[in-house]
């Protein structure tokens, strides 16, 4: 019986798996706040639906919390807690920041968290944590606004927290890979036409995520993330990651598109509101519909994002059921 490494990494390798891949991902909220309720969560839910790839995901601010944000959970759709408390205000405070280690406390958590799961999970199913870019952790420490104020106003002062934010990602990152990681979700939000230009965004974007990312080599299942609409698709040519997922049927590039400008695999395919608001035979129809547009190679059936928390039971079985993957046991 093929299993999800297997079958993962014959579909990164271009070849027709025996199935096509499927991974879906939500928030746990509250449960997120520890790293155990976090591991078990997280286990619970990849018994439950056996998906292909277990993507770690903890609330955005794990990441910036020991620097001395704070967020509280308000009911958010997505499962996403809400920032209460910025650290960011003037422009100065960005020189202040200090480079975290990976034994700060939050850091450490999210380190605890993953060796749990590798502990409890089958070792042939591929785990990646989640990890946000320089950029997105900026703006969860000073809120967007502020952030795209101060770099156009003091530029030089943000690029000293971008790079203190790259030194701490990427220590948190090697820290990661000793824990049996097979990847990152690296997460990408502002590289997109409504935030930003594109030249602003190689500017203030892209020399710090190179420099986060030289941290992930010889991992063989990075997947990227871009996040929103009017997306710098092109921007791929300018990273080596083995999967790309976005928003695919909410903004350019289709899925089709896609597969002629990306030799990697693609993810995608379902909406976050089908999944939501509609029945099973919608999911297996659009489900049905994205494998039919990737020709059935180089693709893994998932979301442009997370799967919201009200997204029904029946709806997760069609979308393993479009895909032959019905959990019928404990393996797929």
């Amino acid at each position: 019986m093929t299993t999800h490494h297997e079958r993962i990494q014959s579909c990164l390798n271009g070849e027709v798996p025996d199935r096509t891949p499927i991974a879906l991902w939500r928030h746990f909220p509250v449960d997120d706040q520890s790293p155990e309720t976090l591991a078990s969560s997280t286990l619970r839910f990849q018994s439950m639906y056996d998906f292909d790839i277990v993507k770690v995901t903890p609330a955005s601010s794990f990441a910036v919390k020991d620097w001395g944000v704070d967020d509280k959970w308000m009911g958010d759709a997505e499962g996403s807690r809400r920032y209460t408390r910025r650290v960011i205000h003037e422009p100065e405070d960005w020189e202040k920041l200090k480079p975290l280690d990976p034994d700060s406390p939050h850091l450490a958590g999210q380190l605890h968290c993953l060796r749990l799961i590798k502990k409890n999970l089958p070792p042939e199913t591929p785990i990646i944590q989640t990890i946000f870019n320089p950029l997105s952790q900026a703006k969860n420490l000073a809120g967007n606004e502020t952030l795209l104020a101060h770099l156009r106003s003091q530029p030089e002062a943000v690029m000293k927290g971008l790079d203190i934010i790259a030194r701490t990602t990427s220590k948190f990152i090697e820290a990661a890979r000793k824990t049996g990681i097979d990847g990152v979700f690296y997460a990408i939000q502002h590289a997109q036409a409504e935030v930003m230009e594109l030249n602003e965004y190689k500017t203030f974007g892209l020399p710090y995520d190179q420099q986060v990312l030289e941290a992930t080599q010889g991992l063989w299942c990075n997947m990227l993330h871009l996040h929103g609409k009017d997306i710098f698709f092109s921007l791929l040519r300018l990273f080596d990651f083995q999967i790309v997922n976005w928003h695919d049927r909410e903004t350019y590039p289709s899925l089709a598109e896609a597969q002629t400008v990306f030799k990697g695999t693609l993810c995608g395919g379902l909406r976050q509101d089908t999944l939501v608001l509609e029945d099973q035979p919608k999911v297996m129809e659009e489900a049905r519909d994205a494998i039919r547009q990737a020709k059935g190679r180089r693709f893994i059936l998932g979301t442009g994002c997370v799967v919201p928390i009200t997204a029904s039971h029946s709806n997760y079985l069609a979308a393993l059921e479009s895909v032959g993957a019905a959990k019928t046991g404990n393996e797929a």
